[in-house]
């Protein structure tokens, strides 16, 4: 479906998910890349012989084509559009784990230059909500940031872990777009500014994300998986045991639909269809995709889908046309028609055999045609019931899924699907001979609280069975499924609390306890005790005449998922809440004393290091005098003193990079902790007090920030 239109060698390796394509002059496309070194190339076949240089921007030594931007630190994302609007040309930006650089390629100049502290882990340009103008948004460090073309931070907010992949997309189909933000917590959360507007839970870290086309989207993740979601419906997904480094959206059959584009770690690359995830499209490199783009590269006036390896080869595709298209889908077509065709005759040849045999039988009871066949009666119903196990001396505490039989049957095997519960997502329950019985009990322990469809197959049959009939079913496991009913009522109650007030039925709160958490008969009181499974903690649960619900647990992620599930199974869009968690509190208020040291630790080593430069500057103009006027003793002398001075520098540097690997950490639990708080609340609410503890932060205001942590408002008094 695709052909190769034009084939590039570089002699530059290009960093994997570093790759992007930018008109800087406005005209022509440019291939941008982040290579090895600190350092950015861009591919401008367009303007032979126009050598531009500056002091970031240089010429190649190896590529005529290509010049090369100095960045000096290791570059962590970059992308390119048009930043500023009243220019119609594109401007390059380049993300490290310290700076973000937004630079004119054409007039060869910085347009800002600004300090990150969180970080820059991924990148993108364009129009976010109603702000008016683009923004460069980073993802970082548990936060995002977004920078106008006057280097302004204009938008700000948290998100729950370290952020690794974005795009802009309109996901609700209101004409503005959204963020799309996947991070390391396995999460894609939709930002309408800084509202969140849905989130899907994914198994594993979300590498990257695409905008396929309307609210539709791919993803990829760590573990090798790829799909596609529309809005929060997932369409589907597939998984291979390498790694999908790059995704991109591409009509290549030219339906007006685009298709999902994959570049995996061992070269391949494949297009599949964005409804069903078949692949209509394949082909390989020699060493790993590097990145997916496209654009018209030809200068031709169609836009070509252009492909990087880590080695610095590119292609260039472009759609078949229709005449080679016919001879390429008729052929694969044929071969695809004949080998399913084929599978079926199989399939059908045992399926008929099985028959054959069972009809040999003829009727009879199950012990006398056990040994020969599958054959079970035909009440046969498969049933299951999940409880809280709390565990003994060999067996942690968990869930217990039981599966039986209504009669004589064994259960030869059993099969389960879950998300995110089993290593590879699935776990085969195999009996030993001497141990078959009708009833399989299998433990499981959910990672997190979320709700996971567990998908049973379960082979049934005589005890002498060679043939068994397979039984499916689908049962949900609650979201709080990990948490045991408690009746001591001398257990202590946690000091950590949540107070909010809701205008609903008591009814209602008592069918959302009984809806997401495992009990073993429904309960007809809000007032709850339970009991961790994970850590043993305690979680309490009070609800007043009046509507007050007070939650009791130390642990301040629990109480958010209470909140926002008891939200969204009440329909209720904004909620106020006050929250007390004295310990945790307690530990932010040490870490931000620690992020006021690391702070002041790193300007003292910041000017230490100019101190030195200058040092160094004097003595090597000192030492080549002396080396002129063939004075050795002094030109031994200050280049011995060079080099203590370096030694100095490097001790220095290894200090600097610790420390600030200790801030960034501290950055991290800060961002989270307002993250956990913004959780508490809902609507509105939720963002007021993300923009309001912000706020207390960059005025260095502790006290404000646990008062706005606590009350949801600086203002409201305590």
């Amino acid at each position: 479906m695709l052909v190769p239109v034009f084939t590039l060698k570089l002699n530059h390796r290009i960093n994997p998910r570093m790759v992007t394509v930018g008109k800087y002059d406005g005209v022509h496309p440019c291939l941008t890349a982040a290579t090895q070194a600190g350092k950015v190339f861009i591919h401008n076949p367009h303007s032979r012989g126009v050598r531009l240089s500056s002091h970031r921007l240089n010429p190649s030594s190896q590529d005529t084509d290509v010049s090369l931007l100095n960045i000096n630190q290791a570059v962590s994302c970059l992308t390119a559009g048009v930043l500023n609007p009243q220019h119609n040309y594109d401007s390059l930006i380049v993300g490290t784990q310290t700076n973000l650089l937004a630079y004119d390629v054409h007039n060869n100049a910085d347009i800002f230059y600004r300090e990150v502290s969180d970080g820059a882990n991924a990148v993108v340009l364009g129009k976010l909500g109603d702000i008016s103008t683009p923004l460069a948004i980073i993802g970082g460090n548990c936060a995002l940031q977004g920078f106008n073309y006057e280097g302004n931070d204009i938008f700000w907010t948290v998100t729950g872990d370290n952020v690794r992949s974005l795009v802009l997309c309109d996901f609700n189909g209101d004409g503005k777009n959204e963020l799309l933000v996947g991070s390391e917590d396995f999460d894609i959360r939709v930002f309408k500014e800084d509202e969140i507007l849905a989130e899907m839970t994914e198994t594993e870290t979300v590498t990257a994300l695409c905008h396929m086309h309307g609210s539709r989207f791919g993803y990829a993740l760590a573990n090798g998986t790829v799909g596609v979601y529309d809005r929060t419906a997932r369409y589907w997904r597939i998984k291979s045991k390498n790694h999908a480094v790059s995704i991109h959206a591409f009509d290549l059959n030219s339906d007006g639909v685009c298709e999902l584009i994959t570049g995996w770690s061992n070269g391949k690359i494949d297009a599949r269809s964005d409804r069903t995830g078949e692949v209509i499209f394949k082909d390989n490199f020699a060493s790993s995709v590097a990145g997916i783009v496209e654009g018209d590269y030809r200068m031709d006036g169609q836009s070509q889908l252009i492909c990087t390896s880590v080695e610095g080869e590119v292609r260039g595709y472009l759609p078949a046309s229709k005449e080679m298209r016919g001879n390429l889908l008729d052929a694969s077509v044929e071969q695809d028609l004949l080998r399913e065709l084929s599978q079926k005759k199989q399939n059908l040849l045992l399926e008929l055999k099985n028959y054959d045999e069972n009809a040999k039988v003829g009727t009879g009871s199950l012990s006398e045609t056990d040994g020969q066949t599958g054959i079970i009666p035909a009440n046969t119903q498969l049933q299951t019931a999940l409880s809280v196990c709390l565990g003994s001396e060999t067996q942690s505490p968990n869930v217990e899924l039981s599966i039986s039989t209504c009669n004589d049957t064994i259960i030869r095997a059993v099969l389960i699907f879950a998300e995110g519960i089993f290593e590879g997502e699935s776990h085969v329950v195999h009996p030993s001979v001497q141990n078959l019985s009708g009833c399989i009990r299998v433990p499981i322990i959910p990672p997190k609280d979320i709700p996971v469809d567990l998908h049973i197959k379960a082979f049934i049959g005589g005890k002498n069975s060679t043939q068994f009939h397979v039984f499916e079913l689908t049962r949900q496991l609650p979201r709080f499924s990990m948490y045991a009913l408690c009746t001591d009522k001398s257990l202590s109650v946690p000091k950590s609390k949540v107070t909010f007030l809701i205008n609903e039925r008591v009814q209602r709160v008592i069918m959302w306890l009984n809806q997401n958490f495992l009990l073993t008969e429904d309960i007809g009181s809000p007032d709850v005790s339970f009991t961790s499974l994970r850590g043993g903690g305690m979680l309490c649960i009070k609800m007043k005449p009046n509507g007050e619900i007070t939650i009791n647990t130390d642990d301040m992620d629990l109480a958010g998922d209470l909140i926002q599930s008891l939200a969204s199974f009440l329909g209720i869009d904004e909620l106020q809440v006050e929250a007390d968690f004295p310990v945790y509190f307690e530990e932010i208020r040490r870490i931000l004393i620690k992020v006021d040291e690391y702070h002041s630790v790193h300007q003292k080593l910041t000017a230490q290091m100019a101190d030195h430069s200058n040092l160094i500057r004097n003595m090597l103009v000192q030492a080549e005098d002396a080396r002129l006027m063939a004075d050795m003793k002094v030109m031994k002398k200050r280049y011995s003193e060079l080099y203590d001075l370096n030694k100095d520098l490097i001790n220095g540097y290894r200090i600097r990079a610790n420390n600030h690997t200790e801030l960034l950490n501290c950055l991290r639990a800060v961002n989270q902790a307002i993250q956990r708080a913004g959780r508490l609340r809902v609507g509105k609410p939720k963002n007021q007090v993300i923009t309001a503890c912000r706020d207390a932060i960059k005025n260095n205001n502790a006290n404000a920030l646990f008062k706005i942590m606590r009350a949801g408002t600086a203002s409201s008094s305590l």
